[in-house]
């Protein structure tokens, strides 16, 4: 894992917290990070879209929130309309690292996660974003049998700091308001791992041989 440079990086994401969730303790461990925050759900949520800037401002970043569709049903969203959402919200289509789901998710199951996993991949792929890295959250809850935890495995797993977790802590439950008994606090890792991709086509393959195991 490539910590400590400065770079310019984008962190795609579905729902308000994600950004902390899976990837907070990254993005505060590396102050000399450009970071630009797209979360693609919840804009018109004025509570939700108001504790995402919160949380900005909090993890030393910049952002913007749109409103796609994310009702309780999780109707599949059109892939060209998710794809053109990407691109009409993001301030530049070039990064250094692009930070995003994976297209299996963190948790079982949620399809916005898995949608946006796959559409960013398949931007890089079409060359509509350029970056030099892609990293994919990688945890999992094994059908849920305990929460979602990082992944070892061939992955980029980094354990935090007790005062970078405390941090992240507590933008999950200052900022964005969960209750201690919350499944969102409970779920807050305490290590943060990725799949690392230096290549549009190893991304491609390991993104179709993970749908497929579906």
């Amino acid at each position: 894992m490539k910590l400590g440079l400065s770079k310019s990086v984008a962190i795609i994401v579905a729902h308000p917290d994600d950004e902390t969730l899976w990837a907070g303790g990254t993005v505060l461990s590396n102050p000399s990070w450009q970071c630009f925050v797209l979360c693609l759900c919840r804009g018109s949520d004025r509570n939700r879209a108001t504790k995402f800037h919160n949380a900005l401002g909090a993890l030393g970043a910049t952002g913007v929130i749109g409103d796609l569709d994310d009702g309780p049903d999780q109707n599949p969203l059109d892939a060209s309309l998710l794809e053109n959402t990407i691109l009409n919200l993001l301030p530049s289509k070039r990064y250094d690292l692009i930070i995003t789901h994976s297209p299996r998710g963190e948790y079982t199951r949620h399809l916005r996660h898995e949608e946006v996993g796959k559409a960013v991949i398949n931007l890089w792929n079409k060359k509509s974003l350029s970056t030099g890295e892609l990293w994919s959250f990688a945890y999992d809850d094994n059908a849920r049998a305990h929460c979602p935890l990082p992944i070892k495995i061939d992955t980029a797993y980094r354990k935090l700091s007790a005062s970078i977790w405390g941090k992240k802590y507590n933008i999950v439950t200052k900022i964005y308001g969960f209750d201690s008994d919350s499944w969102e606090a409970k779920t807050t890792p305490t290590a943060e791992a990725f799949w690392q991709f230096n290549s549009v086509e190893q991304a491609t393959i390991w993104a179709s041989s993970d749908a497929a195991s579906r």
